[in-house]
């Protein structure tokens, strides 16, 4: 939800294209920065034109020896049913996956022998543009954010999560409203899935592109992507610093709705000035907050352990070792990720977006997630 070095420029120009980033999408649909939380793969699929792919051996992953492959083996069961299904890669993974069964998955060494037997590693490189040649890339955060939610208008339920409107399913009009039509109008009469208790926090989930709402009679139900009113994505965090409402540093989901508590009144004209609205579907929740949303791939994302890659550099679903450090740190993450989600802001060959999660803690990660990285993908022997 919110959101969206080697040298000191690095970081700066780092920090600056992740401010850019939130400030023009945030994440989970086209233009909106990061994953894209829809069932079905992207149509752009892996081309080794964008990805210079250089062979190392396994003892040059930092880290590989000491991570915690247990951790990692559930994703990657998840990113075999994925590839087993569609494979958009066209890679041959199935003798690889077909041996998974026979690994012991709580024996990290285990897990170690057979990555390398049935798997060879590429460090990965930007073979195009200015980075060229680098083995440096940018790594940033997202997350599955909580709502607080009721089947019924009432109270402090006043903001609507809205399905797509079954008037535009089968007659789709050439021409949509904007966010401010849709709000002030009543073409979306009938179609809320719930209503919730925070205008802002509702704006972020069209963001992120799913979450987890609490419903007022203690259940939880999920919320996924299911499209956009058509209309380009303005940042409203962007019309605020036009207007000199928040700075720079302020410029963060938490500043934004510190705002937004000062002015109430002012909300909807904020919002509005994003003319882009998106709609959901509800789905299944599960009880384990560990099974996250559905990725790009069709399978559940695994906190800490999945990642939303650009598929024109790095196969979907493919083992992708990340060595980075967590946010405004230098305390390493050094561990093996699956590239199971995409996003339309996620472009290059080495960068990723972390997904941490669901709830408050993983969305304080994902929002401050702005790292120099470097990354090896797996590929079938």
């Amino acid at each position: 939800m919110n959101n969206l070095c080697l040298k000191k420029t690095f970081i700066q120009a780092s920090c600056l294209v992740a401010l850019t980033m939130f400030l023009t999408a945030c994440s989970t649909t086209p233009e909106y920065s990061k994953k894209v939380v829809k069932e079905t793969p992207p149509s752009n699929t892996y081309d080794n034109r964008v990805a210079e792919l250089i062979p190392v051996a396994w003892s040059d992953l930092p880290g590989w020896q000491e991570d915690d492959l247990t951790a990692a083996w559930p994703a990657w069961k998840r990113s075999c049913e994925g590839l087993l299904k569609r494979n958009p890669s066209g890679l041959n993974w199935k003798p690889a996956c077909a041996a998974a069964a026979k690994v012991n998955a709580n024996n990290s060494e285990s897990i170690r022998l057979y990555f390398q037997s049935y798997m060879k590693v590429m460090e990965v490189r930007h073979q195009t543009g200015a980075s060229a040649g680098s083995v440096y890339g940018l790594v940033t955060g997202y997350y599955e954010p909580y709502l607080n939610g009721s089947r019924k208008k009432g109270g402090a339920y006043q903001t609507p999560i809205h399905r797509y409107p079954d008037a535009w399913r089968d007659k789709k009009p050439s021409s949509l409203p904007t966010r401010a039509e849709l709000i002030s109008g009543n073409q979306l009469k009938g179609q809320e899935i719930v209503w919730v208790d925070d205008a802002v926090a509702a704006a972020f989930l069209h963001v992120q592109g799913s979450g987890r709402i609490r419903m007022d009679d203690g259940k939880v139900i999920r919320v996924g992507f299911a499209g956009t009113n058509d209309q380009p994505f303005k940042s409203f965090a962007q019309w605020l610093l036009d207007r000199k409402e928040i700075t720079k540093a302020t410029a963060t989901m938490q500043g934004i709705q510190a705002w937004a508590d000062k002015n109430p009144k002012r909300v909807q004209e904020m919002l509005n000035a994003n003319p882009r609205y998106v709609f959901f579907r509800e789905l299944p929740a599960s009880h384990d907050a560990s099974v996250g949303p559905i990725g790009s791939l069709g399978v559940p994302l695994t906190a800490e352990r999945s990642i939303a890659v650009d598929v024109k550099a790095l196969p979907l679903g493919a083992p992708v070792f990340l060595s980075t450090t967590y946010p405004l740190s230098k305390k390493p993450i050094q561990r093996l990720m699956m590239a199971q989600d995409t996003g339309s802001a996620i472009i290059g060959a080495v960068r990723a977006d972390f997904y941490w999660g669901t709830g408050d803690e993983a969305g304080s990660y994902a929002g401050r997630m702005k790292q120099q990285g470097r990354m090896w993908v797996f590929l079938p022997q």
